[in-house]
């Protein structure tokens, strides 16, 4: 009996549970407590995590250099710009994979980068012909000598810019955190053109054009990209078609930043939308996604 009197006294004390009648030490309760709300929190972290992501991807090299950890360039031409759009491509499949965990197939599919035929982008192309012809009819030179340029410019950097805001941006906001598309379509426009307004130098006059005329135009590739399935390669096209247009063709400032300009932008958009409504039957997310997870082994 003293013996078990001894082993009672040395026990922690216990609680019990109004609700169940369990008794249940201050440490376990605790721990129950801290699990549910950090259970409860990450929904809304998700969401911010994700926000913050899409503010600095692009900025990767910048906030590295502000805190004393400088990231160099790499040494060949546009290597400043391809290390940018490198690590922000990086950035955002790593951040997808951490606030959605799924097989790789699935979380392609989520980002937009699986394929949905070819119809979409062909359509695309051919809705970009008439901003062609007009540029050609303004252009004060024809070409360029600067083939690599123009595969960065035109090809390589809009396709990373087409995965971090409209993969990571939009389709992945809409289809894997559950944002409303149209709220998703906004807001990631809405960084797009502030990061070029910033890269335009800030402030008024030409900066503050470019954050409109590139808001616009991110906020058009995602109803684009959302008319061919949620994925992203109509967009791309549109966006590689209409930078390669503007580096062909020679045109003045007048023409090129004016309602000329614009208005061939806006057609080419528009006539992509109406090809793609009128001839692309999209799959839609849950035949993407049971097709990818089948090709998985």
């Amino acid at each position: 009996m003293a013996n078990t009197a001894i082993a009672l006294i040395r026990r922690k004390p216990l609680q019990v549970s109004a609700r169940t009648g369990y008794s249940r030490t201050p440490t376990v309760a605790l721990k129950d407590v801290c699990m549910s709300l950090a259970f409860r929190a990450w929904p809304l972290a998700r969401h911010l995590v994700w926000l913050a992501v899409l503010l600095v991807a692009l900025q990767v090299r910048d906030i590295a250099k502000a805190i004393g950890l400088p990231i160099p360039r790499i040494p060949v031409p546009y290597g400043g710009a391809i290390l940018d759009n490198g690590l922000s491509v990086i950035v955002v499949l790593v951040a997808a994979a951490l606030l959605y965990r799924s097989t790789p197939g699935d979380l392609l599919a989520r980002l937009g980068l699986r394929w949905n035929g070819l119809g979409g982008p062909l359509l695309t192309l051919c809705a970009t012909l008439p901003c062609w012809i007009g540029l050609w009819t303004q252009a004060t030179a024809i070409g360029t000598d600067d083939v690599l340029g123009l595969l960065w410019l035109a090809v390589l950097f809009p396709l990373a810019e087409e995965i971090v805001f409209r993969g990571f941006g939009f389709v992945f906001a809409s289809r894997a955190l559950a944002w409303r598309p149209a709220l998703a379509a906004l807001l990631q426009a809405l960084v797009f053109g502030a990061v070029h307004w910033f890269g335009a130098g800030g402030g008024g006059g030409e900066a503050l054009l470019i954050f409109a005329i590139t808001g616009i135009g991110a906020l058009l590739f995602a109803i684009v990209d959302a008319q061919d399935g949620y994925t992203i390669w109509s967009g791309w096209v549109l966006h590689v078609s209409l930078n390669a247009a503007w580096t062909v063709f020679a045109v003045s400032d007048s023409a090129a930043s004016g309602w000329l300009g614009m208005a061939l932008r806006l057609s080419a958009v528009l006539l992509a939308m109406g090809l793609l409504r009128a001839f692309v039957r999209p799959a839609g997310l849950h035949s993407t996604v049971v097709a990818a997870r089948a090709q998985q082994p």
